[in-house]
Formats: C-alpha cells, sequence, structure tokens
C-alpha cells in the first residue's frame, strides 16, 4: 500500500508503515508541511497515496468525497501521544486485509478495535 503520512502524527509512524512493507511518504518529505489539506489531498491522489492523519477536516465526504482520492485515514485517538498514536498505526496495520475489500473512501478509526466505514468493491 503506497502511503502519506500528514506533518501530525510523530515521526515513528513512518516506521510502522515501512516495517509492514507499506511505501510510506511524508508531507514533510514532499516539502509540503504547513500546506493546506486540499493541497495535501492532491499530491496523495496524484501519487495514489493513502493519507494518514489525525486531522478530522479530512473526514469530510463532501469536501473529499469517496473516489475523488486514493483514500483517507483519519485517527481519532482519545489522546494525540505518540504512544496512543502508535497503538492506533499497529491495529489499522495489522488489519490491513480489510482494506483490500474496501474501494478508496475516508475511514475513521476512533480508538480500538478499529471502525470501519468503507464501500465494498464489486
Amino acid at each position: 500500500m503506497k502511503v502519506k503520512l500528514d506533518e501530525n502524527l510523530p515521526v515513528s509512524a513512518a516506521t510502522i508503515f515501512a516495517e509492514a512493507g507499506h511505501d510510506v511518504d511524508t508531507v514533510e518529505d514532499e516539502g509540503l508541511a504547513g500546506c493546506d489539506d486540499p493541497t495535501v489531498s492532491r499530491a496523495a491522489t496524484d501519487e495514489q497515496r493513502l493519507v494518514v492523519t489525525l486531522d478530522r477536516g479530512f473526514g469530510d465526504v463532501q469536501r473529499y468525497p469517496p473516489g475523488s482520492h486514493a483514500g483517507i485515514l483519519v485517527l481519532r485517538v482519545d489522546d494525540q501521544s505518540a504512544a496512543s498514536i502508535r497503538h492506533a498505526l499497529n491495529t489499522v496495520v495489522a488489519a490491513t486485509e480489510l482494506w483490500a475489500r474496501c474501494r478508496p473512501t475516508t475511514r475513521t478509526i476512533r480508538r480500538t478495535p478499529v471502525r470501519w466505514r468503507c464501500s465494498r468493491t464489486g
């Protein structure tokens, strides 16, 4: 899976995805730190990358309707500590086989267990 990590995630997030064999890029790596959400979304879409973020604005399906992007994962954790974020991401990475069943869409992860809100392919 190709992933773009937003700037609001800890540096360790890239390692979690990379160690699981995913192709990881970050907003900082691409020189997009400080850019608005539409700019980040366009860059990720151009590269067919899933955006992973804490930014709830990406969860707005009016602004980012399914099919207009390669996928968006919004993490909603009780606290935004690096430990809580790593725990949520490890849960997501462990469940990636579920992603194969879903079309690119917007997903919101609220604590664990992971809740998937997606459209089935097929």
